[in-house]
């Protein structure tokens, strides 16, 4: 048995009418279990004679319900004779569909005009049910693409989810928010096009700080002209569209141009820019040029399973990403894999060819469907050679990871991870997280600190802190945005990926800090979490503030999530206090004498061996300091000085 999915088209009502219908009484027995699952058992056996006996044999769409009226499985059939009459057989194979069957008191059907529109009406009706024993797919997110706004005199490359209304150009879908991170931070890099919003772009006066970093050409005041950028724009397209040989010959012909009419500097910035393209290169999956198709493995043990999707566009790997189905006991690979591709791709755009691994009962029907919705024509197989499939084989084996993970991860760290991702509402599992702390004592001795945790756990080789300076001291809102400030400017600087999700040890005012800190540096694809301390400070009792939900919420003292928020919060907090008592003990142990101007190690040296130490220098006046040799007079007053901060300048002492 195989449920497909769920669709907005709608089939028509004038093509179908519903047989008649014979609901049982809504009376039941208590729960009894068969073949490991619970079942409500209708009071009263379901007529099947009766009722096969007035099913039509024109293609359509079946609900099966429970004795509560529930609809438990939703299906289709070109012959609805047929398919019902295969469930009421005495022997039955399959162990799901025997404890199905148990369940039935009532059974309702629609006709249809075709097959097709079948498979679309069963689609919608699982999306609205979703029904027990059917697969569902539970991603109904839409996927990001990369926008340009080609209709700009400076067109901005930007992240795009949802309806695409704006004209310009979009190129994807990509699998996930990551993957479309990482592609604008590489045109970042090689071609320096604009991310910024057009609000910002258009109040400048002067550069902003990725200028400054050479992220951006600054087109904001003109320090790059309409035509250059228009060049660099393209090249930013050709490059997300796979097409990085081209690129490549391109900018070497512009390198050998500039070299003879001896453009130095223009020629070392294009080699530079070939150099880091063909290392992406050197990297990527060698497909075959323009491929545009998705290559769809699957994995099922423990009672779940996982479809891994591989999304190749133009020729060029754009990711992958992993779904994990609702599945009965019982589902066979072909049965969750048919499920899944009308499901998801009822919903999202559709490749020209979708590579599965292994055959699929309705691969002709949903060919046909795919193909007459505007799709152009569109081919489902699992016969393919040579890269392609090894490819075919490299999505069996991810999904086959990925579930194992998941299913380790029903306890540790990757369950608390799992418990995170559904709190704060991620897409997929948090690959990097970093926490800061701010430490101090009375404002002396400011150490900011910055741990990473990433789905192993704690990752110490990661850690930074920061000695803050040049701040009024004990101001921890100016303290966390330096911090802030330093440690994404330079990641930013470093090409190195973003972390996932931002934790800040504080409430409402470091939040806001975080928040403006990201919007200088351009970043807007974090998410922003903080911890704020309840009023008696104990564990459990925190308010989590977040940002892109704009709420607060507490958790139960043995969430999952709240656990894991806490654990990476305190290992901050120990951190910065490290960091913190380290600096104020090393400045108590310094000597009060090595800021004196002019006061070198032998003049130190010189002082504290003439009286013994530092208690009677300080006791000396100022003409015995400058009887030392080598100590003047200018010298011994700062000395006196230092020693005797506000104090008057007595004569010298005897000793």
């Amino acid at each position: 048995m195989n449920g497909e999915s769920e669709n907005s088209d709608k089939v028509d009502g004038d093509n179908q009418y519903r047989e008649p219908e014979s609901r049982a009484p809504d009376t039941t027995k208590p729960k009894a279990k068969s073949d490991g699952l619970s079942i409500d058992k209708p009071s009263e056996p379901f007529d099947s004679s009766a009722f096969l006996r007035t099913v039509t044999d024109r293609p359509g769409v079946y609900r099966m319900f429970n004795a509560h009226s529930d609809i438990i499985y939703v299906g289709k059939a070109s012959n609805l004779k047929n398919r019902l009459s295969s469930y009421f057989q005495k022997n039955l194979d399959s162990p799901k569909t025997r404890v199905l069957v148990a369940q039935i008191a009532d059974v309702q059907v629609t006709v249809t005009a075709s097959a097709g529109e079948a498979l679309l009406l069963e689609h919608n009706l699982i999306k609205e049910h979703r029904p027990r024993y059917n697969v569902v797919l539970r991603d109904d997110k839409s996927y990001p693409y990369i926008f340009i706004s080609t209709r700009d005199a400076y067109p901005r490359i930007s992240y795009q989810r949802g309806a695409r209304r704006v004209k310009g150009k979009y190129i994807g879908p990509y699998p996930s928010a990551g993957s479309v991170k990482r592609s604008l931070s590489l045109v970042q890099k090689l071609f320096k096009v604009r991310q910024c919003e057009d609000s910002y772009f258009r109040n400048r006066s002067r550069p902003c700080l990725q200028y400054q970093i050479q992220r951006c050409t600054a087109p904001c005041v003109a320090h790059i002209t309409p035509e250059e950028y228009a060049d660099d724009v393209a090249m930013s397209i050709k490059l997300l569209e796979g097409k990085s040989v081209e690129v490549v010959n391109s900018l070497v012909e512009r390198m050998d141009a500039a070299s003879e009419s001896l453009e130095f500097e223009l020629a070392g910035k294009l080699r530079d820019q070939i150099s880091s393209l063909k290392s992406v290169s050197d990297l990527s999956v060698n497909m075959r040029d323009k491929e545009d198709a998705d290559y769809v493995g699957v994995d099922t043990r423990g009672g779940q399973s996982c479809v891994q999707v591989f999304f190749i566009r133009n020729g060029t790997n754009l990711g992958n990403k992993a779904f994990y189905p609702a599945t009965p006991s019982g589902s066979s690979q072909a049965e969750i894999l048919n499920a899944f591709i009308a499901q998801f791709y009822l919903e999202h755009d559709v490749p020209r060819e979708i590579i599965v691994s292994e055959p699929i009962p309705d691969a002709q029907l949903l060919q046909e469907i795919f193909s007459s919705r505007g799709a152009g024509s569109v081919t489902i197989t699992h016969k393919v050679r040579g890269e392609r499939a090894k490819l075919q084989s490299l999505a069996m084996t991810n999904a086959e990871v990925s579930l194992a993970t998941r299913l380790a991860s029903r306890s540790g760290m990757a369950a608390r991870l799992d418990a995170l991702r559904e709190l704060i509402e991620l897409e997929e599992l948090p690959r990097r997280m970093e926490c800061f702390d701010i430490s101090h004592t009375m404002g002396e001795a400011t150490v900011a600190s910055c741990v990473v945790f990433t789905a192993e756990g704690a990752d110490k080789q990661q850690y930074r802190r920061f000695n803050i300076s040049d701040i009024t001291p004990g101001d921890d809102y100016a303290a966390m945005r330096q911090a802030l400030t330093r440690r994404y400017t330079r990641l930013l600087k470093e090409n190195v990926d973003m972390p996932d999700i931002l934790f800040i040890d504080g409430g409402k005012g470091q939040i806001s800090v975080a928040l403006e800190v990201m919007k200088e540096l351009q970043i807007d694809n974090m998410e922003i979490v903080g911890v704020s301390k309840g009023p008696d400070r104990r564990p459990g009792e925190e308010t989590l503030i977040l940002c892109r939900q704009q709420s607060e919420k507490q958790l139960n003292n043995d969430s999952a999530a709240l656990l894991l928020i806490q654990q990476i919060r305190d290992e901050a907090h120990r951190f910065a206090i490290a960091g913190h008592r380290g600096k104020r003990a090393k400045k108590r142990q310094k000597s009060s004498l090595e800021d004196i101007k002019g006061l070198g190690p032998k003049r130190r040296k010189a002082l504290l061996t003439h009286f013994g130490g530092i208690q009677r220098l300080t006791k000396a006046g100022v003409e015995d300091i400058a009887g030392v040799p080598g100590i003047s007079a200018e010298l011994a007053t700062r000395v006196y000085e230092e020693l005797h901060p506000g104090g008057l300048l007595p004569k010298a002492q005897p000793e």
